[in-house]
């Protein structure tokens, strides 16, 4: 008896949805004015976080245009301190508030991108490096 099974295997789960140009588009227009994206996710009709970072993860353009609107949305963040800072507070607890709120966003854009708004450690070497083996057997030290 020669019976051929054929095995297919199928994949787990749902299959990959595309993403809506409608919500992508709304989106990446949020993220470049510098908004957090689970704040959008909060809106109703918009879509949940997970799925968004679903997007991200499975297509690399729109990907690509995430981490565009974002480094945009850095700009705006640090433009906004900016504008706190150039704001004369009426007190002195105003001047607290300020400085937090400015404080607040100026240790997110470091840990968001640390090449641009983090602080540079210098650990810069000039010259070089000689290296001197000495064995102690005659004729191989250097």
């Amino acid at each position: 008896m020669n019976t051929e099974l054929s095995i297919t295997r199928r994949k787990i789960g749902r299959p990959p949805q595309p993403v809506p140009a409608v919500l992508a588009e709304d989106m990446l227009v949020w993220l470049s004015q510098g908004k957090p994206l689970r704040e959008w996710c909060c809106q109703p009709g918009k879509a949940h976080f997970t799925s968004v970072y679903d997007w991200i993860s499975k297509d690399a353009s729109f990907a690509l245009r995430v981490r565009a609107a974002r480094e945009a949305g850095y700009d705006v963040i640090a433009d906004e301190c900016l504008t706190i800072a150039d704001t004369e507070p009426s007190d002195g607890v105003a001047v607290q508030w300020q400085r937090l709120r400015i404080d607040t966003r100026l240790k997110l854009l470091a840990k968001w991108n640390p090449r641009k708004y983090g602080d540079r450690v210098g650990l810069d070497h000039t010259g070089g490096v000689a290296i001197r083996v000495i064995t102690g057997v005659p004729g191989l030290d250097g």
